[in-house]
């Protein structure tokens, strides 16, 4: 079976705010969708984050590699397209709508052969897997009841980043918010905080990252994630080294070479590939099996859509070790484009999708609604 086509979806008007310095409108392009199809009729459906006209543009680049090439290797194809587009970016912009084909030629993988994708991937290590609810810091009392919210949404374990946190040059004021997130949630569900250093101009070194990391412990917080620079490698590899909190960090890192320095140097003690920019799910196996063999722990970064979601479930499944994927809430761009949303069950889990591809189904006219065409 050939691919025949690649067709694209913009999302518009669910847009979450990312805690950038001048955030984020419902408006804004962040996330694209693209779906592959085959000469049979059957389609995959993948992820980009990336905007639409960025996506299209690549897939438009891409077009003499991609079409007519097998429906049913994602491997083999998306690799073909990465080492035949080197002068075009070796990363960035390119990799990000490779990422986004590799799921879909996954989900239609999957389809074809009518097994979920996990089990393409090697089988299955568990079949539901703990969601931390993702959502950035705000001031106390509006963090204090979006946290409550978080919590009666059946969340036990939750990641709060960026804005204000460390944007004030106020330790205290950080530990604050910290406080009133322990606080207002309790022992039992478990808290991880992300600093957000990918943020342009980022301020802080090893210093501060380090005397926040010890203010960290105190509240029993699970990791401390971009707490540098995304290219600090000698920082994060010291940091690690005396942090009494976990380190994570890598989302912004695509191709799987890139990774490969800081986890053969242990920079993370948790490595986070972000299937829909690091290479699609192919690539993020890969990285996940090479953190599994220097025994670093795999977390997807996935401020994401559902169909991004749905890799993230298939990968921790296949991963022997995985132990969260990430939650992006509220969201509509996961909870409103799929005909079944994802249900969190009585013990904050989530089921592992066990039908044919990824095991979710879009949700057609809450496409053309966020298309916005």
């Amino acid at each position: 079976m050939k691919i025949v086509e690649i067709n694209t979806h913009q999302l518009l008007g669910g847009t979450v705010d990312g805690g950038w310095p001048a955030g984020h409108e419902p408006e804004d392009d962040l996330h694209t969708l693209v779906e592959v199809v085959g000469e049979d009729g059957f389609v995959g459906v993948g992820s980009v984050f990336t905007n639409s006209a960025l996506t299209r543009a690549g897939i438009e680049t891409l077009r003499p590699l991609w079409q007519n090439e097998s429906a049913i290797e994602p491997e083999r194809v998306t690799e073909r397209l990465r080492q035949s587009s080197f002068w075009q970016g070796r990363g960035g912009t390119l990799e990000h709508v490779i990422s986004g084909i590799d799921i879909a030629l996954w989900d239609l993988f999957g389809k074809v052969c009518q097994q979920p994708v996990s089990r393409l991937l090697g089988g299955n290590y568990r079949q539901r897997i703990k969601p931390y609810g993702s959502m950035l810091f705000d001031e106390p009392e509006p963090l204090r009841e979006r946290l409550q919210a978080t919590v009666a949404g059946g969340f036990r374990a939750i990641k709060l980043g960026w804005r204000p946190f460390g944007r004030r040059g106020d330790y205290a004021y950080d530990e604050l918010l910290v406080r009133t997130a322990r606080d207002t949630v309790g022992p039992d569900v478990e808290l991880l905080v992300d600093a957000g250093g990918s943020e342009e101009f980022w301020p802080h070194g090893y210093k501060w990252a380090l005397r926040t990391s010890q203010m960290l412990a105190d509240y029993d917080i699970g990791w401390f994630e971009e707490a540098l620079p995304p290219d600090d490698i000698e920082g994060f590899i010291r940091l690690r080294n005396a942090s009494p909190t976990p380190i994570a960090g890598g989302e912004v890192l695509t191709r799987r070479q890139s990774f490969l320095p800081w986890i053969e140097r242990g920079a993370f003690d948790i490595v986070q590939p972000d299937a829909t920019k690091c290479g699609g799910i192919t690539e993020a196996r890969r990285i996940a099996w090479m953190a599994y063999d220097h025994n670093i722990q795999f977390v997807s970064h996935g401020w994401n859509t559902a169909i991004g979601l749905a890799a993230d479930l298939h990968l921790a499944a296949a991963i022997p070790v995985a132990r969260y994927v990430e939650y992006l809430t509220p969201a509509p761009y996961i909870e409103e484009i799929v005909t079944t949303p994802f249900q969190l069950d009585d013990e904050g889990m989530l089921a592992i999708p066990d039908q044919p591809g990824l095991g979710v189904e879009l949700d057609r006219d809450a496409l053309r609604r966020f298309a916005q065409t």
